[in-house]
Formats: C-alpha cells, sequence, structure tokens
C-alpha cells in the first residue's frame, strides 16, 4: 500500500464498498455525536467523512487534533444509510471507518478558519494567505485561473500564434506609469526596470519577422491598487501580429476570448454561486469613443444596463429653466440619463441620489419625476409641461420614466452621466447578472489638450498609427486626428488596450513632435524601437487582455485580489513575506548605493550576520 493514500479524497464511491484504503488530508471539521465522531477529510481533490465509535481505538486520537491538522487514515468503505447520503459531496454515499491514523502535522489554534465562508479583515487574510487559500471558494477560483491560462494557451495556438518569453529585466521608458527600478550591481549607478509590458519586444519580434506572437506576461507598475487591478503586478494575454489591419486583430481575437467566457460560463452555476451566464454573440460590437463618452459616460461601457445618456442642450437653451440655459449659452453641455418605470418611487430615491452626486464631488444630480405622464420637480415646474414631453418624446421616453440631469462642462457632465447611469441601472435592478456583454471601443483621439502644461500631448498610446498617416499629422487640426486604438470591453471592465503600430519613422517623429518631442528625445529614448524601424518594419498590431480581470469575471468576483494566488494589499506589501523590506548596508554597498530613509534598529547587527566569515 502506498505511503500516503490509495485514493484521494473525491475518488471513492459505492463501487469501493468493503475496500480496504488509505486516505490522507487535512481535517476540515470534525462532528461529536457523543461517542461517534465524523471527521471530514479535505484534500485537494475534495472531501471524505471519517467515522469513529465509540469501540474504535481511533476515537481518541481523532478528538485531540486541531481542524487543519494533516493525518494519514487507514479504514474500511462503508455505505452510508439513505438518510444520510449527501448529494453535494462526490463521495457522499460513502464514509470510511477509521482503523488507523497517522499524526502528519498537527495543527496550531488558527488565526482564520478554513471551514465556511465568514467574511475576514483583508490584513488578516493576506497575512495567512496559504490558509486563506485553503478555503473552497479561492481554491475553485484559483483552480478556474489555471484551467483559463490552459484554454488560452490551445486556443492562441489554434490560431496560428507562437508563444515566446521576453526580458524581465528592461530599460525604463518614460511613457505609461511608474517603472519598479532594479539596481545593478556591476554597473554603478545605473538601474534596470521590470517591464510595464512587453510592449516594445513583442513588435521587435514583428520586426524581427516571427508573424504571430503570444505569451501569458507578468507586468509591473508601481501604482495603486483597485478592485480590478493588483498593486505591483498582475498578467496579460500578450500578443501581437504582422501584416494586419485592425478588423484582422479583432477576428483573431474574438474567437478567443469568446470561446473562453462560452466554456466557462456554466462555472459560476457549478459552484452554486449563480445562473449560467450569456455571452454575446460574434462579432463584437464597434463602438465610437466619442460616441461612447456620449452615450455612457465612459469608454468602458456595460451594456448589461439599456439606459442611454442623451444629450438635451439644445432642448434648455433660451428654456425657462435658467440655470441649465445660462449653462448651455456658456457653451457647456447638458446631458439626461433616464430612469424608466420610477412613477412608485418616492421623492426620496431621486433626493439620495442627488445627494450620492454630491458625495462623489459633483455639485448634484438635478431630476424631474414623471408619473402617468404627468412631471414633477423644480426643473419640469421651470422648464415647463410642454417642452418636458416633448424632449421624452424624442427621448423614447414613457409616462412613468424619470430623468436625472448632468450640467456643465462636457468631460465633467460626461462622467458624472455614466457614475449616475449605473448607479440607477443597479438601483432599480436593471444589470443582467447572467451576461457577459462585450464590444469594442475604436477610434480614440490620437492627441488630447494638456490643460496643466498647456500642450497638445498623446491621449492614449504615442506608438499607435494615426488614421490617415503622414497626412493627418500635416494637414489636420491635432485635436480631430484619430488614431487606430481601441479596448476591448466586457461588462464595464476594460480587459485591454490595443493599437496598430506606428511602423514608419518619419510618422513617429512627426507624431512625436507635436506632441512636444524632439528627433533627439525619440532617438534616446526609445533608442530600441526606432532604430529596428529603419531596417523594415511590416504593419503590425496587437493587444493584451488582462488575464486576471478575465478570471475576475468569470469567477464572479468583485476584487481582483481573489482571483490571485498571493497579492499585495492596497498599499503594495506583501504582508505574508514582509515585502518590501528594508536592505541591509552590506547589500546597499554591493549596489553603490545609500538610502535616505532612517536605518531601522537591528540593520547594523543583521549586515554582521550576512557578512562572510573570515578563513
Amino acid at each position: 500500500m502506498h505511503a500516503y493514500r490509495t485514493h484521494h479524497c473525491a475518488a471513492l464511491d459505492a463501487d469501493a464498498v468493503g475496500e480496504s484504503v488509505r486516505l490522507s488530508g487535512w481535517v476540515h471539521r470534525k462532528r461529536d455525536h457523543g461517542g461517534l465522531l465524523f471527521v471530514d477529510l479535505r484534500d485537494h481533490h475534495g472531501i471524505t467523512q471519517i467515522v469513529a465509535d465509540a469501540d474504535s481505538p481511533m476515537l481518541p486520537v481523532l478528538e485531540q487534533l486541531r481542524v487543519e491538522s494533516v493525518v494519514t487514515v487507514d479504514g474500511t468503505v462503508k455505505r452510508r444509510s439513505e438518510a444520510t447520503v449527501n448529494p453535494a459531496l462526490a463521495t457522499g454515499e460513502i464514509e470510511v471507518f477509521a482503523t488507523g491514523v497517522t499524526v502528519q502535522s498537527a495543527a496550531q489554534e488558527l488565526p482564520l478558519p478554513v471551514f465556511g465562508e465568514a467574511e475576514y479583515p483583508e490584513d488578516i487574510r493576506l497575512r495567512y494567505r496559504f490558509l486563506d487559500l485553503r478555503r473552497e471558494r479561492l481554491h475553485a477560483n484559483l483552480m478556474l485561473r489555471s484551467a483559463v491560462i490552459a484554454s488560452i494557451r490551445q486556443r492562441m495556438i489554434g490560431q496560428g500564434f507562437t508563444e515566446f518569453q521576453t526580458p524581465i529585466l528592461t530599460a525604463s521608458s518614460p511613457e505609461g506609469a511608474r517603472d519598479y527600478l532594479v539596481p545593478s550591481r556591476v554597473h554603478p549607478g545605473r538601474f534596470y526596470a521590470l517591464p510595464q509590458a512587453p510592449q516594445m519586444f513583442k513588435q521587435l519580434l514583428m520586426v524581427a519577422g516571427f508573424d504571430r506572437y503570444f505569451q501569458i506576461a507578468p507586468c509591473f507598475r508601481d501604482e495603486d491598487g483597485r478592485a480590478d487591478r493588483s498593486p505591483g503586478e498582475f498578467y496579460q494575454l500578450d500578443f501581437e501580429m504582422s501584416f494586419v489591419t485592425q478588423e484582422d486583430v479583432f477576428a483573431a481575437i474574438e474567437p478567443v476570448l469568446h470561446g473562453i467566457f462560452e466554456e466557462f460560463a456554466g462555472w459560476r452555476e457549478a459552484k452554486g454561486r449563480g445562473g449560467a451566464r450569456h455571452v454575446s454573440p460574434l462579432p463584437f460590437r464597434r463602438i465610437p469613443y466619442a460616441l461612447s463618452m456620449l452615450r455612457y459616460g465612459n469608454d468602458k461601457p456595460d451594456l448589461r444596463n439599456p439606459i442611454l445618456i442623451s444629450d438635451v442642450s439644445d432642448q434648455f437653451a433660451g428654456s425657462g429653466f435658467g440655470r441649465f440655459a445660462s449653462i448651455v449659452e456658456a457653451g457647456d453641455v447638458v446631458r439626461a440619463i433616464p430612469a424608466p418605470g420610477t412613477a412608485d418611487r418616492s421623492r426620496k430615491f431621486f433626493d439620495d441620489m442627488n445627494s450620492w452626486a454630491q458625495g462623489e464631488g459633483f455639485a448634484g444630480l438635478g431630476y424631474a419625476t414623471r408619473k402617468g405622464g404627468e412631471w414633477g420637480g423644480p426643473i419640469a415646474k421651470n422648464h415647463g409641461e410642454a417642452r418636458m414631453t416633448a424632449m421624452a418624446d424624442a427621448l423614447g421616453l414613457g409616462p412613468d420614466d424619470g430623468l436625472f440631469f448632468a450640467a456643465g462642462k462636457a468631460a465633467q457632465a460626461a462622467r458624472l452621466a455614466g457614475l449616475a447611469r449605473t448607479r440607477v441601472g443597479e438601483q432599480l435592478g436593471l444589470i443582467d447578472p447572467d451576461r457577459f456583454e462585450f464590444c469594442w471601443i475604436v477610434d480614440f483621439p490620437m492627441f488630447e489638450w494638456d490643460e496643466e502644461n498647456r500642450k497638445v500631448d498623446f491621449s492614449h498610446n504615442p506608438f499607435s498609427m494615426p488614421q490617415g498617416e503622414m497626412a493627418a499629422l500635416e494637414d489636420k487640426d491635432p485635436l480631430d486626428i484619430l488614431a487606430y486604438q481601441y479596448d476591448i470591453v466586457c461588462n464595464g471592465v476594460e480587459l485591454s488596450s490595443g493599437a496598430i503600430r506606428n511602423h514608419r519613422p518619419e510618422i513617429m517623429y512627426k507624431a512625436f513632435e507635436i506632441a512636444g518631442y524632439t528627433r533627439k528625445d525619440v532617438d534616446r529614448d526609445f533608442a530600441g524601437m526606432i532604430n529596428a524601424f529603419k531596417y523594415g518594419a511590416p504593419p503590425h498590431g496587437g493587444s493584451a487582455p488582462g488575464i486576471d480581470r478575465i478570471v475576475m469575471l468569470l469567477a464572479g468576483e468583485p476584487n481582483i485580489r481573489e482571483v490571485v494566488l498571493f497579492p499585495m494589499n492596497q498599499r503594495a506589501e506583501d504582508l505574508m513575506m514582509g515585502a518590501p523590506n528594508v536592505a541591509t548596508p552590506k547589500q546597499l554597498r554591493e549596489l553603490h548605493l545609500r538610502s535616505t530613509a532612517e536605518a531601522p534598529a537591528g540593520a547594523a547587527e543583521l549586515d554582521r550576520a550576512v557578512a562572510p566569515k573570515a578563513g
């Protein structure tokens, strides 16, 4: 018999009744029925019920064990009585009567329970992540992640992509987020940077003649965490293709994403977390950036929400509602957000929405109520019944649909309208949790006006090909130039950005010139890429959907931490491993560094402890 197990803890069923078996695992929970002890034994695969009765010499051994102790159990498989069969377990028809128990590792008192799904403070969960990961929900999430990555690899290879690994130690780039720097020991005063993405390397692979590349790439960015973004590091499906148009990129990656989401659409239902989910059909919708900002108030719309924002500025020009009339006269805008079927909602619902907007830092959110075609509220009273009805008819509203209004400068009004659209949809239960709705946001502006620095700057990706190429850069107002840039969005979550790249040096120099960079700046800051383009570069493009975000959506988790093995906290600290920590003086000397931070107590003793011994 094997030293530790003949079966795993999800393998036994009624066909094994009467067999002598050996199982190993963790004591998941114990139930003492007065001389009859039931122990749920758990391993990676599942749970088997172990039984010891008053006549069993194993009863006192099992009784004294704390939960999460690791044991090996010898025993005989018996059929459960019909009344005690547990259909929720793969092993629910049987139980194992213990004839021998070996304690492999006794557990101390736990800082957080493994059995059950009780919420615990983040710092406790992250400090004891190895225990947190034993919990059923997280264990299942991480197995889902592994299965998703395996499926992605197969699908990408099936689409003709080849997997390569790009460098982790590279050069810092002046574009993008803040780098993590790594000091060089052999080159004093010089630093490597961890890659924010394999962007330049994957483009150089296209220049090198590799037609279709992909990798599951680690990326490192020194930026704050939030619910859909891990601080420090994350993984993405990075890919690039040569001799392609924007539509070719879409046609390559859409079947991969659609297939992944269809393959795992029923995963949540299988885990008892909700219903099966429908995936939007191919091809995914294409929504121009300008239209997305108008209709949804952002560039990552949740298409499960049926509410559409409208510009009603013209409706208030010269109207009886002086506040909105003066806003429009000043060249600003008024956006309307429908509140469908709110005739039965009290005034408090509308007032609470206004208070919520003020809590978000806005001046307020105007509103008009409607019941059976009759309008209510100060805006409707001042604007007039006829004008309000004409507006509602133009927007296609019904007699019981209210309205909210966001007014001010276009960018601020769009932002408030977008947030209000989401909140109204949530408050009214309009967002279907059982759908995955994909779309592409396309036609991003190439440039934007930087109000703080009073200059034109890149708005999205400086290495994108402008629509119209050189002619557009030479002849058009920079703020009117669109780029071959695109984002893939699912349920209001941006999965990735991408672009058809600017592969022609003269166009790149001109684009950077418009943004205030000299030819010398480009040659210095992007030497590897610009030099390569001078030796024959193919048209190419790609994207990089986020693995963490894909798994978060499939698992139905609201926070990306729940699908990452060992995440940091919001302050980019690894509480379990104690990172970041303080370098010893010896380490700093080797790297030719001096810290301006105050040395912690014990640093000198630590330095001596790790120093090489003489002789």
